[in-house]
Formats: C-alpha cells, sequence, structure tokens
C-alpha cells in the first residue's frame, strides 16, 4: 500500500465559526482510489459540503472515509472496484484524524496487481494494523445515501445489513461475528452437500460454533436497537419534520434470545440446525438463523408500517433515524462519529432542508454532506468548508485551494 507522508500544506486562516471540531478528519489523501489519481486535501472544519455536476467524484470522497469503518463501504463494492481505472490496480487511502486522544493517521489499501491474492491492508500511524477492527478505536463512521431510500420498502437483506452496520458501530466486535457466522454456515452447507458421507463429528462441531455465534449476534442486535429506541424515546419532538421510528428485530433466534438464557438459546438453536440437516441440504442453505432475521420499522407518530408510509415521508423517516444512530455512536463510543451525508438535502422542501441543517448543528463529530446544487446549501454555506469538485480539481470556496487529481 502506497504511504501517504506528505507534509499538509499550510491552512489559511478561517473565522471562528468553521473551527475545527474535537473529532474529524484533517486531512485526506488518496492515491489511485476510484476517479482520483491523487488528492491531498486539508480539512479544517466541522462542516464540510461537497457540490459539483453529477459523476464528478463526490461520492467517491464519502466512499474513501467509509472505509474507515469495517465493512465494504457505502457502496457496498468489491475490494478491486476502488482502484482507479488506468492505474496499476492498486488503492491507498490514508486519513490525519483527530481524535480527543490526540491525532492519528490511519490508512488502507491493496497493493498494485501482482500474482498474488488481493488482500486489504491496514495501518496505524504507518506500522501495519491486524485488521480494521483496530481503527475502531479511533474513528466510528455513519452514513446515508441515496441507496438507502428504498430500505423500507426493499428486502430484508437490506434492512439486516442497515442493522449490522448499525451494531458494528456502537460493537465493533460485531462484525468479526458476522464473518465468522457466515463461514461456519458455508463449512455446513458443504458437508450437508456430502451427505452420507458427511463426517457427523465435524458437523455437529461446526453447529456447535453456529448457534454460539448466532446467539451473540441475535443478543448484540437486540441490545442495540434496544438502545436506540430509548434515545429516540428521550429525544423525540412530535413537531419535528423527521419523524420517530418505532423498531424491533424479527427473527426466530432473536425470538430465542428474548425468552429463555443464553445458554439455553444456545441448545435450543444448535437443537434446531440439527433437525433441519435434511431440509437445509435440500433448500442447499441454512433456512434459520440470523442470516434471515429483519428489521421491522414502524412510522411513530402514525404506528404505521414504514413501507407504507409516502416516499417523502420515507425519506424523512431514514433520516431521522440515521441521526439518532449517530447520537447513540457518540454516546455508546465516546468517539463522535464520521456522519456522511450523500445528496441529503436534494429533494427536501426549504422548510426540511433548514430543519436538517438545524439539527445537524447540535450532532457531534465532523459532518460531510454532497450535493449537485451549491444553493440549496446557502443556509450553511457561511458555516462550512464549501469544496466545488469538477472532473480534475478539488478548488475551496474562493479558489484558495486546488488539487488535480485526474492526470
Amino acid at each position: 500500500m502506497n504511504e501517504m507522508s506528505a507534509e499538509a500544506p499550510a491552512r489559511p486562516k478561517r473565522d471562528a465559526s468553521k473551527a475545527f471540531a474535537q473529532m474529524g478528519v484533517r486531512r485526506l489523501a488518496l492515491t489511485d482510489f476510484r476517479s482520483y489519481a491523487s488528492l491531498d486535501l486539508p480539512i479544517d472544519a466541522r462542516l464540510v459540503v461537497l457540490t459539483g455536476e453529477n459523476g464528478a467524484g463526490k461520492t467517491n470522497l464519502l466512499e474513501a472515509l467509509s472505509l474507515l469503518a469495517p465493512g465494504r463501504g457505502l457502496r457496498w463494492a468489491e475490494l478491486g472496484d476502488f482502484a482507479r481505472n488506468g492505474g496499476g490496480g492498486g488503492f491507498a487511502v490514508s486519513a490525519e484524524v483527530e481524535t480527543r486522544m490526540g491525532g492519528v493517521q490511519l490508512g488502507t489499501g491493496i497493493e498494485p496487481q501482482t500474482d498474488a491474492p488481493m488482500r486489504r491492508k491496514y495501518r496505524i500511524d504507518r506500522e501495519p494494523a491486524p485488521s480494521i477492527r483496530a481503527f475502531c478505536d479511533h474513528v466510528r463512521v455513519v452514513w446515508l445515501t441515496p441507496a438507502m431510500d428504498g430500505l423500507f420498502a426493499g428486502s430484508a437483506g437490506d434492512r439486516r445489513r442497515f442493522l449490522d452496520r448499525l451494531v458494528l458501530s456502537v460493537d465493533a466486535d460485531h462484525g468479526a461475528r458476522v464473518s465468522a457466522f457466515e463461514r461456519a454456515l458455508r463449512g455446513r452447507n458443504r458437508l450437508l452437500e456430502e451427505g452420507s458421507r458427511a463426517d457427523r463429528g465435524w458437523l455437529d462441531a461446526i453447529e456447535e460454533e453456529a448457534a454460539g455465534l448466532a446467539i451473540a449476534i441475535a443478543a448484540a442486535r437486540i441490545e442495540s436497537v434496544a438502545r436506540l429506541s430509548a434515545l429516540i424515546l428521550k429525544t423525540r419532538d412530535k413537531d419535528s419534520p423527521f419523524p420517530w421510528a418505532d423498531l424491533t428485530v424479527q427473527g426466530d433466534v432473536e425470538n430465542l434470545v428474548g425468552n429463555c438464557p443464553a445458554l439455553e438459546a444456545e441448545d435450543i438453536y444448535r437443537g434446531i440446525l440439527r433437525a433441519n440437516r435434511s431440509r437445509d441440504a435440500a433448500a442447499r442453505r441454512t433456512l434459520i438463523g440470523p442470516q434471515a432475521s429483519d428489521l421491522c420499522v414502524l412510522h411513530g407518530p402514525k404506528q404505521a408500517p414504514a413501507a407504507q408510509a409516502s416516499t417523502g415521508e420515507q425519506k424523512a423517516l431514514l433520516v431521522g433515524l440515521v441521526l439518532a444512530h449517530a447520537r447513540l455512536v457518540s454516546v455508546m463510543s465516546g468517539l463522535p462519529p464520521l456522519v456522511l451525508l450523500d445528496e441529503i438535502a436534494a429533494h427536501f422542501d426549504p422548510l426540511r432542508r433548514d430543519a436538517l441543517f438545524d439539527v445537524l448543528e447540535t450532532l457531534d463529530g465532523q459532518i460531510w454532506l454532497s450535493g449537485a446544487d451549491r444553493e440549496i446549501f446557502a443556509a450553511i454555506e457561511k458555516r462550512a468548508l464549501m469544496l466545488t469538485v469538477v472532473p480534475g480539481f478539488c478548488i475551496e470556496e474562493g479558489g484558495a485551494r486546488s488539487y488535480e487529481i485526474v492526470p
């Protein structure tokens, strides 16, 4: 992975309204990432706004920041997709992050293509880190993208992924448990395909591992949703243009966790796996488990399924949920999160847009917003670092800084 070791350029003085947050990115450097051949961008504001035409690279910047969190980023992309077309096949993302404990440099990426398998690497202060889990001690990231607008009416898989992202932001070990559970299920499915030739002892061992992980995953989901629901209940405002959400997790394993002690729930689920071997073998997948759970969301004021709300109501409900999530992350982790809001205000009327900006001012941490039309951010442009992204350049308000990003 390429080192990002150049000194940051001197920063121009900014007025007090744009003072840097206690927690946030103070410099972002990219090499061969998406549309960016290279970028070295100093940041000295709590509120950062990216504007520019569609396809200029705004979302790519937000996606780079999202890779500071576990997972595949805000687009749920494959590893190779991050590398720039025409580059060497590798990429690097480096961020200098200011925390309450001081500054830290986080870096991630892949080496240029070789015969070796593609493997993402991680560095903290330029020293190798074993996994992305180590980043969670320094930064947490929350995001909202246009692709999430259909969350409530979409598939259970999309809501489950959203739920696990929510849990992961407050429980840094959740991602490892989910990955281990998925590996266990793949191993179980392979053994079931062998039929009578399968090693029964090995199958028992895999199901025992899967049962323990399944109960831990379900318990973490239930606890996180309960905490988020309690925060929503405490802070909800009936006059807010962003209605509050009523949340529950639905699933067979979650029901077990809610009705009996953890060890008993593990025994019951292990028995379910054993009893369903033939059915799962015929289906070629495990039918019962946390991989089939769903996040049920109600429009709180109406007490109606979110999927039945209007498109505008669903968007407002989702925004309210993500903002509540950001507050929960700050409370639970002690790390005010990076909040990435892609094309957040484009479809809001002026009243709701102004209300959104007012709410954002109350959040801890650093907030990044993007949009094609600079005019929609007129209400906050004097309080934000305004960056115009154009093919080939990222230009600060007034042209004070420019960075060539395309050869």
